[in-house]
């Protein structure tokens, strides 16, 4: 029961990855009111191929107000429709995690609680995607959506990592007291700093959708040009991020050297904020290439799945030398 855990924590850990990939990509492709209905799409349990397939009449019936009018697109129907079964596959992967969890009730409850979390934040994560097609892709609701997302990746850790803790008989670990203090306090710093600009990004990109929608998706090259103080804001921000990231990375590789895992994640964490730079100075520079977009979001996600395996892995009273997420 427990192996069986473990297996499903991490296909559902992927899966969340998947959808959040999958989102990126109908958002970016413009593709979220593919199906102008739910949980079905257009009618359909499987949605049509061509207009052949819809009624004559089939923008009056799915309108739902004066402004919204349907146009029916395979592409994006097909797009935004295999982002849902994502999420239902997501939806019933940590159900089993859920399920498996209860053999680690007796010894450790709080992964019992959380992974019922995390199937609580899945159902609700699907109500939302119901909103989200009703408010006609509202952007705060879209951030919220992806949000919610971030607080499912972080229970799939949590719970993760203290049942591989669990089934590895490892000594406890022996870090300097003041060494875990000023790495503890760097960690923080960082994961707050880099949450904050996962925010101003956010803002960043209500923004663009907001200029894409007036200009009608045309001129991309003028959309960064209009959004203000607050790209500004998120540009310089990203400096302060990765100047934290780096100098955290030299403080783990010097002095937790003998916790090679986290060394290790230490440095995919750099990695990817490099890549985050790279494709923010990518999409600014060259009209926001829509391929960027959920490479960026993408990004993101997974250096915020790091940095809080970090916290865990850190704190943890055990030596973790062959305990990992992955």
């Amino acid at each position: 029961m427990e192996n069986r855990y473990l297996v499903s924590s991490c296909i559902s850990l992927v899966l969340v990855y998947l959808v959040i990939i999958a989102g990126g990509i109908v958002r970016s492709t413009g593709s979220g009111m593919g199906c102008p209905d739910w949980p079905r799409c257009f009618g359909r349990w499987i949605p049509p191929t061509c207009t052949c397939e819809l009624p004559a009449n089939y923008q009056e019936l799915y309108k739902t107000d004066s402004i919204h009018t349907v146009e029916f697109n395979p592409y994006k129907t097909w797009t935004e429709y295999v982002n849902r079964l994502i999420g239902v596959l997501v939806g019933f992967s940590i159900f089993f995690t859920f399920i498996f969890s209860i053999a680690f009730f007796k010894k450790d409850p709080l992964i019992f609680w959380i992974s019922l979390l995390a199937f609580v934040l899945v159902g609700f994560q699907g109500w939302l995607g119901a909103v989200v097609v009703a408010t006609h892709l509202a952007t705060w609701m879209v951030t919220i959506h992806m949000l919610v997302a971030l607080c499912i990746v972080a229970c799939l850790i949590f719970v993760r990592y203290r049942a591989l803790i669990l089934t590895h008989k490892n000594q406890p670990n022996s870090i300097n007291p003041s060494k875990k203090k000023l790495v503890n306090v760097l960690l923080i710093v960082l994961i707050f700093s880099f949450l904050t600009q996962i925010a101003l990004g956010t803002q960043v990109r209500e923004g663009i959708d907001e200029i894409a929608l007036s200009m009608n998706y045309m001129y991309r090259d003028q959309w960064i040009g209009r959004l203000g103080l607050i790209f500004w804001i998120h540009r310089s921000f990203s400096i302060v991020v990765t100047l934290l990231t780096v100098w955290l990375m030299i403080v783990i590789a010097r002095h937790l050297k003998s916790m090679p895992v986290i060394v290790r994640w230490m440095r995919w964490c750099t990695i990817f904020i490099g890549i985050e730079m790279i494709s923010g100075i990518g999409m600014a520079y060259f009209s926001i290439p829509s391929f960027l977009q959920p490479f960026h979001l993408v990004g993101a996600s997974v250096v915020f799945g790091i940095q809080f395996f970090l916290i865990l892995a850190i704190n943890n009273r055990r030596n973790h030398s062959s305990v990992y997420v992955g």
